[in-house]
């Protein structure tokens, strides 16, 4: 058992829409960890997608789901996001990495790129079937 778990925006959406896109690697880590995090870049980056039509406009996909509690952007992560190398030019990605790595916690992702953050945090990463 997991005791945090920060997830990656697609997976939260994948969660919550269409919840078998989900490996069951990714299944068992998610039902596995103690507290599961949301952050308020992925709330954030959710209400972008909606406003440019590219996800469908659900008002639940803006609210921390039951079962999760609430990562705020804090200075520190802010600090840590500065001297991330440029692996990935997502801000929303990079803040992500920035608040595992503050936060102790592992995210997990299935973007490829996110691996290269492997010796800043902790990147959970399993590959779609």
């Amino acid at each position: 058992m997991t005791s945090g778990l920060l997830v990656d925006t697609h997976i939260l959406l994948w969660a919550r829409t269409n919840p078998e896109t989900l490996t069951s690697g990714e299944r068992s880590t998610i039902e596995g960890a103690r507290i599961r995090y949301v952050s308020a870049v992925t709330l954030w980056e959710f209400a972008i997608l909606i406003g440019l039509a590219r996800i469908e406009p659900r008002d639940q996909l803006l609210e921390v789901p039951d079962g999760y509690d609430l990562l705020p952007i804090l200075p520190a992560h802010c600090k840590a996001m500065t001297k991330l190398p440029q692996h990935h030019r997502d801000p929303f990605d990079r803040m992500l990495v920035a608040q595992a790595q503050v936060e102790g916690l592992p995210l997990l992702t299935r973007d490829r790129t996110m691996s290269a953050y492997g010796e800043q945090a902790t990147i959970l990463r399993f590959p779609s079937a």
